[in-house]
């Protein structure tokens, strides 16, 4: 099914423009070895669909060599704007649907720009993903915990900031293929933050759990 919003924002110029050259840069990363993981959300929020003037949510790729490890210590090198991004991953069904779940961490070198195309082009910041425990489950039913430096906060909805997680799968579904791609089986998909974008910096330390699920960590 067609949604508005969707089709909206695959009609939008800078939108057109910057995918085309982020797909094209997918393109160049596998033709030289890489291999595909899947996908991600980003600027999904109202607030950041207001700042870019765009009608949802912002689609890039991933590549396994993005991969690391949950607990180990991520470099920073050259890294100008570094934020970490607590997500739930969704690892897709032989019917096209979430099969399991489970939390995610988001490393990005984020850049003060409102540049649609330039954002897209260089596959929304991303630089790496962790990718934690899962269990079989095609909806989310959990609360989550986040501790940074030892803080703890409680989110008693992880959906509520990046939106329902049928309804996220459903427009990246529905995008990819305005550009020649498609949601495939096996494609994990990194949702959106649950919270605002986390500043790390090094000596940070930052635990996520989604109860129920599993938990992750990563130091920096």
């Amino acid at each position: 099914m067609s949604s508005p919003r969707t089709t909206e924002l695959a009609g939008d110029p800078r939108v057109r423009r910057g995918m085309e050259a982020q797909l094209a840069l997918r393109r160049e990363r596998l033709a030289a070895g890489d291999e595909p993981l899947g996908w991600k959300v980003g600027f999904g929020t109202a607030e950041a669909m207001d700042r870019l003037g765009t009608a949802a949510p912002l689609v890039g790729f991933l590549l396994r060599s993005a991969l690391a490890e949950p607990g180990e210590r991520y470099p920073l090198d050259g890294f100008s704007g570094a934020v970490l991004e607590p997500e739930v991953a969704v690892r897709i069904g032989d019917d096209g649907h979430a099969a399991v779940l489970g939390p995610a961490f988001e490393v990005a070198d984020v850049e003060p720009t409102t540049d649609v195309e330039r954002i897209l082009a260089g596959d929304i910041f991303q630089r790496g993903v962790v990718l934690g425990p899962t269990v079989e489950r095609g909806s989310l039913e959990a609360a989550a915990r986040l501790t940074v430096n030892g803080g703890r906060r409680e989110i008693a909805d992880p959906e509520a900031l990046p939106g329902a997680l049928g309804e996220v799968l459903g427009h990246v579904a529905r995008l990819l293929p305005e550009f020649g791609e498609e949601l495939r089986p096996g494609d994990v998909v990194i949702t959106g933050s649950i919270v605002p974008p986390l500043q790390v910096s090094p000596g940070d330390r930052v635990e996520y759990e989604l109860v129920g699920i599993g938990a992750i960590a990563i130091s920096f």
